[in-house]
């Protein structure tokens, strides 16, 4: 009887073990999965949303339900921060839906996910320009926004696509500026002057081009090389007649120009 209840025992034991958890939604249609993912994104609810939508994905495959399925999951990712899951989704999507109506869409959000990575939280805490940061991420999202716009010139999201790549064009050049101003006041003048010198050239309309030139001109000022010194200063004063910068010299860190959104 002992041997009996000790047995009885383990398989109780390895019983419990080998228990799953039961998937809730296992009979649902994909209608009414979808429906249950949109209340829990409604409510707040974001993990089980996730968690629907994903089974959604898989239960729908090849319809459109399954394309609005994957394209809520990234956009819930991209809510809730986690940007590379999101960018790994919709990478996935754009390379498997090239006709989808919603490709437009697709390349938007990849683009806002890759944008300016936290900008209103983390700025107003650090104080630090997102031209102070690794541009890695503005780059990629430069290159979605293009493409929408090329490719969906009517699209709903193309205006503001743009919006977001005139800011973005203006924070690499600030960057190349913040680089040569780091370069300069370290006396490394002749990196100072070659990262000046690319925001001038790659960057023409920026904001950042009239101060780019000033520090070319400094740069080359200190390296004693007064012909190149010479050529800044005027390209300065023929492009901005009504600079203060030859009289007052280098301003400190601008304002917040980027901080529009």
């Amino acid at each position: 009887m002992t041997a009996l209840l000790s047995a009885l025992s383990v398989a109780v034991v390895l019983s419990a073990c080998n228990t799953t958890p039961t998937d809730e939604s296992a009979g649902w249609s994909t209608e009414k999965l979808y429906s249950e993912a949109r209340e829990d994104i409604r409510s707040g609810n974001n993990e089980r949303a996730i968690r629907l939508l994903e089974r959604l994905e898989g239960r729908a495959a090849g319809t459109l339900l399954a394309q609005q399925a994957q394209l809520d999951r990234a956009h819930l990712l991209y809510r809730t921060g986690e940007r590379a899951q999101a960018l790994a989704v919709l990478e996935r999507f754009i390379r498997l839906n090239p006709t989808s109506p919603a490709f437009d869409y697709a390349l938007y959000l990849q683009g806002l996910s890759n944008f300016n990575d936290n900008l209103g939280v983390l700025s107003s805490v650090s104080r630090q320009d997102l031209s102070e940061r690794d541009q890695q991420a503005s780059r990629e999202a430069w290159q979605s926004f293009r493409r929408l716009i090329e490719q969906f010139p009517q699209s709903r999201y193309a205006e503001d696509a743009r919006l977001r790549m005139n800011y973005i064009v203006n924070s690499l050049a600030a960057y190349e500026l913040h680089v040569a101003r780091y370069y300069f006041r370290r006396g490394a003048f002749v990196a100072a002057a070659n990262r000046a010198q690319k925001a001038v050239q790659e960057f023409q309309q920026s904001p950042t081009t009239e101060e780019a030139l000033y520090l070319m001109a400094q740069s080359y000022d200190r390296l004693g090389l007064v012909a190149l010194r010479d050529d800044a200063l005027r390209v300065l004063e023929r492009n901005y007649p009504q600079s203060r910068l030859p009289a007052e010299g280098l301003r400190g860190p601008d304002k917040a120009w980027w901080q529009f959104w």
